[in-house]
């Protein structure tokens, strides 16, 4: 089993008790233990959207990191509102953060204001990790239609910009689909994956998208139709990043066991499993070497 780096995690300074998105929050200490229960020697924090609470915020991200800078690092976020991104993100950049994310502001991804942040991550070299929202009404997440042709401009528009889908709306995307159904988007479809699916003409033909494998959605994409799965992790093996989405210490999502277990039998290539569980997020986001993995 290799050792993992988690490049999506949500977790508090101290254990929180305020319900953020319908989910408690574990203190950074407690968390640093589950992690090395489950292999995984690193972990990003992604900052949350909401700013007001010392427990979950930018400074919080940086103190966690600064406690404990073998153990994590972080994604800052920013406030709905805030009148000059570039600046804004600077100032978080030299705090330490490696990118944006999980990027949640409700708004069209060609919105002029979306796209002012999106130039600034670019020009920063800022990573951006995405959650798009499964239908309007809800707040939690970035807005694109069914197809991702909102996100296309963006990738267009922004080529050197990384960014890195999450959430289900993303992955419904890699089978080709019947229908635009809100509900089934926010979902976690069963059975084959179909050929035509739009997120593969997407990391086709953007080299600039990656994708995060985290959560039921990620590991869904990969695990519900596990050939297609291992082929589709060969085929992009260079932007494909392990993580769980993790908020507290009672959770554990089952794709890590799934790769470690692919890999011990052959199936995926240990290139591919390497690159994915951590040589990606070290090269791409960390910028670092290969040390504790």
């Amino acid at each position: 089993m290799m050792k993992k780096i988690d490049i999506h995690l949500h977790v508090a300074l101290e254990d929180c008790a305020r319900i953020y998105n319908h989910v408690k929050f574990s203190g950074c200490a407690a968390m640093k233990e589950h992690l090395s229960q489950l292999g995984i020697v690193h972990a990003v924090i992604m900052s949350l959207e909401i700013q007001d609470d010392a427990m979950i915020s930018n400074h919080a991200a940086a103190e966690i990191a600064r406690r404990f800078p073998e153990t994590y690092s972080w994604f800052c976020n920013i406030p709905t509102g805030v009148k000059e991104p570039y600046s804004y993100l600077k100032r978080m950049k030299e705090q330490g953060a490696k990118g944006l994310g999980e990027w949640v502001t409700h708004l069209p991804l060609t919105h002029p204001y979306m796209e002012e942040i999106m130039g600034a991550c670019e020009d920063l070299e800022l990573p951006i990790l995405f959650h798009i929202s499964p239908e309007p009404e809800n707040q939690y997440g970035i807005i694109d239609e069914p197809g991702l042709f909102l996100l296309e401009e963006a990738l267009k528009k922004f080529p050197r910009l990384m960014m890195i889908g999450h959430s289900q709306p993303f992955w419904y995307e890699i089978s080709k689909n019947r229908t635009e159904n809100e509900k089934e988007r926010q979902g976690y479809p069963e059975g084959p994956v179909e050929a035509g699916g739009r997120l593969i003409d997407l990391m086709d033909h953007y080299p600039n998208l990656h994708g995060d494998l985290s959560a039921n959605s990620g590991g869904n994409a990969i695990m519900r139709d596990p050939q297609f799965g291992l082929d589709f992790m060969e085929k992009y093996q260079d932007r494909l990043f392990f993580g769980t989405d993790m908020a507290n210490i009672s959770m554990e999502f089952p794709l890590g066991r799934w790769l470690d277990k692919k890999a011990e039998t052959g199936k995926i290539s240990k290139e591919a499993y390497s690159k994915i569980c951590a040589k990606n997020a070290c090269k791409k986001i960390l910028k670092e070497t290969m040390r504790n993995v």
